[in-house]
């Protein structure tokens, strides 16, 4: 066993809200990322949905996504509402299972991914540091947690990826096409920065360079809203410590070292 556990699941239960494909954009830089992580497991992976909602829709598609990276991974859905787990369980099939849990991760081994997409949104701001170190400590070596927000269809998301040693990066996603200025992107802040977006926080300077950038880029907008989202994006690789690059970019992501958006007053997070 992992280590002694709380006899209730540990945290709140979620609104539950979640539709097909909402975490398309999540789950492609994880497979993108993480990939080497996973080939590289003596055994099969396990990976954790925790708090998938009122249907296991992305449960089911994070399996379906793993599986192009590694044949033999296993993803566990956990809710902490057992009646959503019992609806759930008419999904299960090979290398997909369903239990009840929370922040504990109830499970006998350590999971190499856990994902926790729209999870801690509802929990106060002084409660993530928390959250996170419990989610970080339950991790494999070589481990990552992937936390986030995104709004109801996938359009735009932002996340954290965490490793057992705490917060690695901030990756910011759209749907290029739907995006009037990046930093829209601010109003699915995970819960550590959504409420830093104001003069003084890294998060907001980082925001107002990107939307400067997109101005400047605007004629490449002729070309595609993709083109001029690489040219703003490139624009700021000078100044802030960016993790990826093109290949990504395209993608209408960009992933920013988290000492770089720290808040204020909060280095030790």
């Amino acid at each position: 066993m992992v280590g002694r556990l709380p006899s209730r699941p540990v945290g709140t239960v979620t609104r539950g809200t979640t539709n097909p494909n909402r975490l398309r954009r999540m789950d492609r830089w994880i497979t993108h990322v993480h990939a080497p992580a996973l080939r590289r497991a003596a055994s099969a992976p396990l990976a954790v949905d925790l708090g998938y909602g009122s249907a296991p829709w992305t449960a089911v598609e994070l399996l379906t996504r793993l599986h192009r990276v590694r044949r033999d991974v296993q993803v566990v859905g956990l809710e902490i509402d057992p009646a959503r787990v019992t609806a759930a369980r008419q999904y299960t099939r090979d290398g997909l299972t369903f239990r009840r849990g929370g922040f504990e991760i109830p499970l006998d081994r350590r999971p190499l991914l856990i994902r926790a997409a729209n999870v801690l949104r509802q929990y106060s701001e002084d409660e993530v540091p928390g959250a996170w170190e419990r989610l970080c400590s339950a991790l494999a070596p070589g481990g990552l947690l992937v936390e986030g927000t995104c709004d109801e269809i996938g359009r735009r998301h932002v996340w954290i990826a965490l490793g057992p040693e705490g917060p690695r990066t901030v990756t910011f996603a759209a749907r290029l096409a739907t995006l009037r200025r990046p930093s829209d992107l601010a109003e699915r802040l995970p819960k550590a920065l959504i409420h830093r977006n104001v003069p003084g926080e890294p998060v907001h300077a980082f925001l107002r360079e990107l939307d400067h950038a997109w101005s400047a880029a605007a004629p490449y907008g002729a070309f595609s809203a993709r083109q001029r989202w690489m040219r703003a994006v490139q624009s700021l690789a000078a100044d802030w410590p960016l993790l990826d690059g093109p290949r990504r970019w395209r993608q209408g992501e960009v992933t920013v070292r988290w000492h770089a958006l720290v808040p204020a007053g909060a280095a030790g997070r």
